[in-house]
């Protein structure tokens, strides 16, 4: 048995080692998911280090002699290629790779991609757009970090005409459940003649949960069509519903761009 002071000694080591990186970053470089899903594939127990159930997110890991494996899977030592792909999500469509209860999920949309990828950010299930799709747990975390105050845009179709004065009360911000929100840009856009509903383009950075649907309702009105159209200056384009094309280096550039 190894004495207790010298067993003390090699974490001590281990802990300083600058080839050491945590157990979430492990994952996400790796394409399993993101940091912040890493951590609850940790809480749920699901990850393993050399055969032992991992409890600490802080945990610090080797990766050219530690043995990692998720829901039993091992993980590779070399992290894959970094790819992105914009994809056009569907509504009716939950923004995850699987789902338990076999409902149409994007990961159905990737299955013959040999690189195992997670969406970056989300998309609620009515909701259509624009979808970066990635293995990058970096990049994943830099888009979707409030701090980062990344602009995403969408096209709404809401039930009613708003007049200006309502639509700058956004512009102002109003108080939704999870904080005060407001719009950095809005403007009505023509789709059609209706006097029944309006068109709107909005632009938010919070991204919090059903926000622009929140948001609307603030003002009394319901949103009956969500699209996002653009990340930053990444535009949705020609992709159409249920497809994706592969992103560039430049295209990436385009998210962050001021």
């Amino acid at each position: 048995m190894r004495p207790k002071n010298s067993n003390r000694k090699t974490k001590t080591n281990k802990a300083k080692s600058p080839d050491l990186v945590r157990i979430n970053k492990y994952l996400a470089d790796n394409g399993i998911s993101s940091r912040r899903k890493a951590d609850e594939l940790v809480n749920e127990g699901l990850v393993k280090l050399n055969g032992k159930t991992v409890y600490e997110l802080g945990v610090r890991i080797d990766p050219s002699t530690d043995r990692v494996t998720v829901k039993g899977k091992p993980l590779r030592s070399t992290p894959q290629e970094k790819v992105y792909y914009l994809f056009n999500k569907p509504k009716k469509v939950i923004t995850s790779m699987t789902d338990p209860q076999e409902r149409l999920c994007v990961g159905d949309y990737f299955k013959k991609l040999k690189t195992r990828v997670f969406p970056a950010g989300r998309l609620d299930w009515d909701t259509e757009g624009l979808l970066i799709v990635t293995n990058d747990g970096e990049f994943t975390q830099e888009v979707m970090h409030p701090k980062s105050e990344i602009p995403k845009t969408y096209i709404a179709k809401i039930d009613g005409l708003p007049k200006q004065e309502q639509l700058d009360k956004l512009l102002k911000g109003v108080s939704i459940v999870g904080g005060r929100v407001k719009a950095l840009k809005i403007e009505k856009i023509k789709r059609g003649t209706s006097d029944k509903y309006s068109w709107i383009k909005i632009t938010i950075t919070e991204g919090k949960n059903h926000q622009v649907k929140k948001m609307f309702a603030k003002i009394g009105f319901d949103v009956m069509k969500l699209q996002r159209v653009a990340i930053g200056k990444l535009s949705l384009g020609a992709v159409r519903t249920g497809h994706f094309k592969k992103l560039e280096a430049k295209d990436l550039l385009r998210i962050f761009k001021k």
